[in-house]
């Protein structure tokens, strides 16, 4: 038995024999976790032995042992690491996409115990792109090119001449094993949208006669890009992220989440949208307003504290995540990359930890991953002041801010906001809510350590039935 598990039960029983108000019950006291801060614009992860490594756009690379401190191992093309002579391995890739870097890649280990490297080649301001595979015996390289599979703009492929409305701009691979361990990457971005392939496990390529593969959403310019497919054996689904927006500080970048029963589709939204009918209106460019109203959207722009022009407390156009779950512990974690507020377009690594609700959809913690364990509470840990974000679904450089509220101990909501607040019985694994203004966000709460108040913190992350989140920091006093 766990000591949380046996905690818990000599909680219960002492409740049982009347001793309520005598008792606390265990709560995980984080230290400072000293976090050590690295830049990997959309960040890919694998854990190779006992190490995290992150790989992103530019060759970007970096590791972790636990997910909090991250040192960078290559910040750019010219500090590769990745290949022995990344110009000359890949010059063909670099003359067809008339770039000098590279793009979002993937990184995944075989079950022949090799290591895959799917990388992608693109111009930026048009869809003219490449995509292909790599393999080395180690993690970290140094990787050689397999073959160059897939490209899109001026170059017909598969018999057709290529039409950007509908066709794939052929970027942001991701490579997984489904539960039946089939291999499949999906890819895509702008233009035509996201699709997915079937790949051959023996090669690491695509399978013969798939074309560009099946198209999953997006179409006609809309800026959807960045699929990542996690699949989560309790709920049975595969979920499939995506970021809606533009990755810059001023894009609106956000990540979104729908689910399918299969890994290629038909996938759907909280509301049962399906997300295969997701595109812009025809004849558009960059048609936000044609695609924000679809998908789960997990987290956006947003700030911890009031604007008063120079906070940078809170993250602007967070996006292109991977998932990681950890076997051991039933974990799940996102990694993404995010700009703050009065940075420019600095940008750095982001992990939270992500839990799923009893209707099994995702919600990420409010706060960064510091090592904290999601466990039970009682009402008088949870009631307190705290700074609430609800956020909407407009895709726009506008960020939320907090709203000052107060969960009392009578099971309402005061402040300048009303409602109501229930903590669930079993906080693992059913959920609390908090119902304002008539709307009900159903979700986790989790004690957990705030950099901005550099102390341990109560917080909530729930979700609307319309697929909006909300997430609440406990503000304590000073």
């Amino acid at each position: 038995m766990t000591k949380k598990r046996l905690a818990f039960l000599c909680l219960t029983m002492c409740l049982l024999a009347g001793c309520k108000n005598q008792v606390e019950p265990v709560r995980q006291q984080l230290q400072d976790p000293q976090f050590e801060n690295v830049s990997v614009h959309d960040p890919s992860i694998i854990k190779s032995d006992d190490e995290f490594y992150i790989v992103g756009s530019h060759a970007m690379l970096a590791k972790s042992a636990d997910l909090i401190k991250w040192e960078q191992l290559a910040d750019s093309v010219s500090t590769d690491m990745l290949f022995e002579d990344i110009r000359e391995e890949l010059k063909e890739e670099f003359a067809y996409a008339k770039t000098t870097t590279l793009w979002a890649s993937d990184l995944v280990q075989l079950k022949n115990g090799k290591y895959y490297l799917y990388y992608c080649l693109c111009v930026g301001d048009s869809p003219l792109s490449v995509l292909g595979v790599a393999v080395a015996d180690a993690v970290d390289g140094p990787f050689k090119k397999i073959e160059s599979f897939l490209y899109s703009g001026t170059s017909p492929q598969f018999g057709q001449t290529y039409d950007a409305t509908k066709h794939p701009n052929v970027i942001d691979p991701h490579v997984f094993y489904d539960n039946g361990e089939k291999l499949w990457m999906v890819y895509g971005s702008y233009s035509g949208g996201i699709f997915i392939l079937e790949l051959d496990e023996a090669t690491g390529l695509p399978q013969e006669g798939q074309g560009y593969g099946k198209h999953l959403l997006g179409g006609n310019h809309s800026r959807i890009e960045a699929p990542y497919i996690q699949y989560n054996k309790d709920t049975g689904y595969y979920y499939l992220f995506i970021s809606f927006g533009g990755l810059t500080a001023d894009g609106g970048y956000q990540i979104r989440v729908a689910r399918s029963k299969t890994p290629n589709g038909p996938y759907e939204d909280m509301e049962g949208n399906l997300m295969d009918s997701v595109k812009g209106a025809a004849g558009t460019v960059f048609d936000d307003f044609s695609i924000q109203d679809y998908g789960v959207k997990l987290i956006g722009n947003f700030s911890y504290e009031a604007d008063d022009g120079l906070t940078n407390a809170g993250y602007l156009s967070p996006g292109h995540n991977s998932t990681y779950y950890d076997e051991e512990t039933g974990n799940y974690y996102a990694i993404f990359h995010t700009r703050f507020l009065n940075a420019g377009e600095m940008h750095e690594v982001r992990v939270h930890q992500m839990y799923f609700t009893e209707d099994g959809w995702p919600v990420l913690a409010p706060l960064r991953y510091s090592g904290e364990a999601i466990d039970q509470y009682q009402i008088n840990q949870v009631a307190s002041s705290y700074r609430l974000l609800a956020f909407n679904k407009d895709i726009t450089a506008d960020f939320i801010e907090p709203q000052s509220v107060q969960l009392n101990k009578n099971g309402k909501l005061a402040g300048d906001l009303s409602g109501e607040w229930q903590l669930a019985s079993d906080n693992i694994t059913e959920d609390s809510s908090i119902k304002i203004e008539g709307v009900t966000y159903r979700g986790k709460f989790v004690s957990n350590w705030d950099e901005r108040q550099e102390k341990q913190v109560m917080t909530f992350t729930g979700i609307s039935d319309k697929g909006i989140p909300l997430f609440m920091i406990e503000e304590k006093e000073k």
